[in-house]
């Protein structure tokens, strides 16, 4: 028996995979095929992909020409693969030629001529790019508009910008420098916001009114009341309103999160997170809480859940009269386990995460919120594990490509839960009516 096997995307499956999968069943007798994992293709740069594992597994799989279907999950796979399956031909298309020479130490490599004419990336190009335009300052702002380069679907061409010297950096780009808020939303599809926190409820509500979605920097609002208001104007205009965290979006904190559901250290009793820089601040500066904490409370939120039974927030501020916190300490209390975040812009310690369990605890080193590599460490340290994986723009493509399939679809593909989101405002709101302890600076 001949066995062959090929590998793909097989996003949109079309006639050219149909015709490709054609051609290598009649090289052999049995045919394996490999559909990529939604996370190596992110490791590989094919952010655009429309369809899920799950769909596209299912298009090969309805072909009826697969005698095996498998997952490519990683590098150097498909030499554990040919060894495994004793795989004799290795195929794929022509636009790979030489490509995949060194695998003929170990089979057969036949390159096979596509279908003229006919490609997914075609197929994705003919859908309705979304016009996004952009308001803040700041370089996340700058970042956002880099990324959105790598985002097939998402077109940003307008951004509006208060800050006379920032707006010489798009200058020499190709897109529209709006002079107000109100000209940028009348050139856009959806937004992505990250002015001042104090304005994101105005600007978010303004958006959602004039029909806008809106991927907004985190805090949404700084009053859980206001959230739900915000939540209730998307839901009833049938519009996307999503939580800005590019951390929720990075592979590895995915795959950490799944581990740590798994059971892999046990039973989990403590998270502590710390995300701190040293910043030069103004008048129109973010405070730590505003700048750090959604970030920090994120894996608290995500792992032990929202429903905390005290919550106690010591703060150094900037004087006795502001709200600029320099230092922010908070402490939590649920039913069976602790969590803590530090957060600051003008005091520094190690940004690390650490995630304690009755077998193990998990530690990201800093800074933990680009999180590419963590590991669990057990009392035995042989059974210590570590977990490399690639981060790209450091999670912001990946939550662009979210957030564009959110509208596509017309539901909210976002990786933060709303009770998440929600719980991030009701802190902030707490903050805000200085539900604190106050240290004292000597």
């Amino acid at each position: 028996m001949i066995k062959v096997i090929t590998y793909g995307t097989y996003d949109l499956f079309h006639y050219g995979h149909q015709r490709l999968l054609e051609r290598a069943k009649e090289l052999g007798d049995y045919l394996i095929v490999g559909v990529t994992a939604d996370d190596f293709d992110k490791q590989r740069g094919k952010i655009n992909v429309k369809q899920s594992l799950m769909e596209r597994i299912e298009s090969v799989r309805a072909t009826g020409l697969a005698d095996e279907i498998i997952i490519e999950e990683y590098e150097g796979q498909k030499i554990d693969d040919i060894k495994r399956y004793d795989v004799d031909i290795f195929t794929v298309g022509s636009d790979w030629v030489g490509h995949f020479d060194y695998l003929k130490d170990y089979c057969d490599v036949v390159y096979l001529e596509r279908t003229e004419g006919v490609s997914s990336s075609d197929i994705r190009s003919k859908y309705r790019s979304i016009n996004l335009g952009l308001i803040g300052e700041g370089n996340v702002l700058k970042k956002f508009y880099d990324e959105s380069q790598y985002v097939n679907g998402i077109n940003v061409n307008a951004i509006f910008v208060s800050n006379d010297s920032e707006k010489e950096v798009y200058e020499n780009d190709s897109l529209f420098l709006t002079s107000s808020y109100d000209d940028l939303l009348n050139m856009v599809d959806a937004v992505f916001i990250i002015s001042h926190p104090s304005k994101h409820y105005e600007h978010i509500k303004k958006a959602l009114t004039e029909g806008k979605h809106v991927l907004c920097e985190s805090p949404i609002a700084l009053d859980e009341s206001q959230y739900l208001e915000l939540e209730q104007l998307a839901n009833e205009n049938d519009l996307i309103l999503m939580d800005s965290i590019k951390t929720a979006y990075s592979t590895a904190y995915n795959r950490l999160l799944l581990l740590l559901k798994g059971g892999n250290i046990g039973d989990i009793y403590s998270v502590d997170a710390t995300c701190t820089s040293l910043r030069e601040f103004d008048d129109n500066s973010w405070n730590s809480i505003t700048s750090w904490a959604p970030t920090a409370l994120l894996p608290i939120f995500q792992i032990l859940g929202v429903d905390y039974n005290n919550m106690t927030i010591n703060s150094l501020l900037l004087d006795d009269k502001s709200n600029f916190d320099l230092f922010t300490k908070i402490d939590f209390q649920y039913d069976n386990a602790v969590a803590s975040i530090k957060v600051a812009n003008r005091v520094k310690s190690e940004g690390e995460l650490i995630i304690s369990g009755s077998e193990g605890y998990a530690y990201v080193p800093a800074p933990w919120w680009k999180t590419d590599y963590f590991e669990l460490r057990y009392e035995n340290q042989e059974d210590n594990r570590k977990y490399f994986y690639q981060l790209d723009g450091e999670g912001i493509r990946y939550e662009l490509v979210a957030f564009a399939k959110s509208i596509e679809l017309g539901k909210n593909n976002t990786y933060i839960d709303s009770e998440v989101s929600k719980s991030i405002c009701r802190v902030m709101q707490d903050f805000e009516n200085k539900n604190l302890n106050i240290i004292k600076k000597y």
